[in-house]
């Protein structure tokens, strides 16, 4: 009989042991809900991302939205807050991280067909407004999740679930 897996639920971020982080730097841009943020937080670390850029509107620690709907794992995940996406942005692209929009847009490419780049940084945009422009402007690559309905939208906090696990799935990352 094999043992199970440790559960740190109850363990101080200061006593967890290293853990091994995806090269997955997630960049959310003036996202509205703290709720969101606060569940990306929890899917970034379920997938050991490597970081998470909190930029403009996008509520951060301390926040008690993002303390419940994170359950901690704000503790957990390294985080950076900047005023402008461009400025986080920038310092990605210095360190030669290719970055990946995720967007509704014509010429974006299905997420199932792209080839993910080892590491990668991943722009999630504003609930209603999306990636502006600009911010697009600075992005090697634009990655939609096609969709069949009336909407075309899919929640957020769904979507970086989505993509977070299609890298790993692509890299061959979950096997363990």
């Amino acid at each position: 009989m094999t043992e199970p897996e440790p559960h740190y639920a109850n363990v101080s971020p200061n006593e967890l042991p290293s853990l091994p982080r995806n090269p997955i730097h997630v960049v959310l841009d003036n996202l509205r809900s703290a709720y969101n943020v606060g569940s990306v937080f929890r899917t970034g670390d379920a997938a050991a991302v490597e970081h998470i850029h909190l930029c403009g509107m996008s509520a951060h620690p301390p926040h008690r939205k993002i303390e419940k709907t994170s359950l901690g794992a704000f503790e957990y995940v390294p985080w950076t807050y900047y005023e402008r996406t461009s400025a986080a942005l920038d310092h990605l692209r210095a360190a030669g991280i290719p970055i990946a929009a995720i967007e509704a847009h014509p010429q974006a490419v299905p997420h199932v067909n792209f080839d993910w780049p080892r590491p990668v940084a991943v722009v999630f945009g504003n609930e209603v407004a999306g990636i502006n422009d600009k911010t697009l402007d600075q992005c090697d690559a634009v990655v939609c999740i096609p969709m069949s309905g009336y909407k075309h939208s899919i929640n957020v906090a769904t979507v970086a679930g989505i993509i977070l696990f299609e890298i790993l799935r692509k890299w061959n990352a979950l096997d363990g």
